[in-house]
């Protein structure tokens, strides 16, 4: 009987009425929250979300990936030698892969643009350092003795997803008190 009965001073809430940010607080605030967003189109994701997402996790799949493969000990002890990420940058990778991760969850617009760029720029230069390392290490031994491997490569493309994700999010967010441009 008493879970029919509700209490005299909370009321129904009315349709189209605005709710105030102390009722939008806890677990009805977030459902409150993503069923607006749905009529928004965003929720609590934004439009560089999905990109971010993915690219946080292409680099949590990187660093446990081989990032060099080394030829020269093919002859010596029958198969090429590996470096994983865990060997070497895994925990840059990894740092922002979480980052990538959690900005694909921000609604805010500076916070989300600020992790796209934090984790795609950070994430660049560790593969154009490696690369230089990869190419260098090639030159000064055998030409093709040092290959890159599946985890440098998942990590460059997600710098390049990274970065267009904040490049798409400057230009293409509508701030408040200036419309869209269509």
């Amino acid at each position: 009987m008493a879970a029919t009965q509700q209490s005299k001073t909370s009321k129904p809430p009315e349709v189209g009425t605005i709710q105030s940010a102390a009722e939008l607080q806890g677990l009805a605030g977030v459902a409150e929250r993503l069923k607006a967003g749905s009529r928004q189109g965003f929720g609590i994701f934004h439009m560089g979300s999905l990109a971010m997402l993915g690219a946080g996790f292409m680099l949590l799949i990187a660093t446990f990936s081989p990032w060099v493969y080394v030829t020269l000990t093919q002859d010596i002890i029958g198969e090429a030698f590996v470096l994983r990420g865990t060997d070497g940058p895994g925990l840059v990778t990894v740092c922002m892969g979480v980052l990538a991760l959690a900005g694909g969850f921000f609604p805010k617009r500076r916070l989300a643009i600020a992790h796209a760029l934090i984790a795609g720029g950070l994430t660049g230069v560790l593969v154009a350092w490696q690369t230089w390392n990869l190419i260098s290490a090639s030159i000064s031994t055998q030409w093709g003795s040092f290959l890159p491997g599946m985890g440098l490569v998942l990590s460059a493309g997600a710098t390049l997803l990274l970065l267009h994700a904040a490049v798409r999010m400057i230009r293409g967010w509508e701030q408040p008190g200036r419309k869209a441009v269509e």
